[in-house]
């Protein structure tokens, strides 16, 4: 007696759970179980869709983030660039006087290197360089610059000064976005001064010019030229980070 109402303790919960009637899982009739479900499906989409629409939201924030990173790495590049024209004027101003110096000492003149302009013996060829130039170097006189260098190139055809002039006209017009005035500069260094120590600088300016006017071809060939000719200069690992870029 005592082993059949264990049995029944155990077996009684199992009927009563199988005869409980299946309305209990959802209430209502099979129209209104089928409008539950359609609310069910109709707030899950809601919130798939509330998903998606983060989703995107998102991917163009990522997008506009990166477009400023990109635009932020140029300018950064080209602050880069510019402090590092600005020290390599800074040693071609001081080799001259040393060299001048060593005139004075000695008697003959010091044998100077080609890339370096020779300081001139004319006095108002030199103040009228170096009026322009502390225009852009020291007073940051930049639109005041642009004819300073002209008249210099007008005044004085001869001058071993004139290349650096060509190159700083092409650097304030490519400043201002004058991408057009900037080449014819740029591009009499590269044909017309091969021994210039600014020539490789101006063929990569030429390249970033053509890329900024959409001219892939011509950008490719001139960075794979600065590559050539000046393979371990500054110059070379910028145009390679532009090659790789296109």
């Amino acid at each position: 007696m005592h082993k059949l109402l264990v049995v029944l303790a155990f077996l009684i919960p199992g009927v009563l759970l199988a005869q409980a009637p299946v309305s209990k899982l959802g209430s209502g009739s099979l129209e209104e179980r089928l409008s539950q479900l359609e609310r069910v499906m109709d707030a899950r989409n809601a919130a798939q869709m509330a998903l998606l629409e983060q989703m995107a939201q998102l991917q163009d924030e990522v997008a506009e983030l990166r477009g400023r990173s990109e635009e932020h790495a140029y300018q950064i590049e080209q602050i880069l660039q510019r402090q590092r024209e600005i020290y390599q004027e800074l040693d071609r101003r001081l080799a001259p006087t040393t060299q001048t110096t060593n005139y004075g000492s000695t008697g003959t003149a010091a044998t100077s290197d080609s890339s370096v302009p020779a300081y001139s013996s004319n006095l108002s060829e030199n103040e009228a360089y170096e009026q322009a130039i502390q225009l852009v170097l020291r007073d940051k006189r930049y639109e005041a610059a642009i004819p300073a260098f002209e008249q210099f190139i007008v005044n004085y055809p001869n001058s071993s000064y004139v290349p650096n002039a060509h190159y700083w006209l092409g650097q304030l017009l490519f400043a201002e976005s004058k991408y057009d005035q900037a080449k014819v500069h740029f591009t009499t260094v590269v044909n017309n001064y091969r021994d210039s120590n600014k020539r490789g600088d101006c063929i990569l300016k030429l390249g970033i010019i053509a890329q900024q006017q959409n001219d892939t071809a011509t950008a490719r060939t001139l960075f794979q030229q600065v590559l050539k000719e000046y393979p371990s200069s500054t110059e070379a690992g910028l145009a390679k980070k532009r090659l790789d870029s296109l």
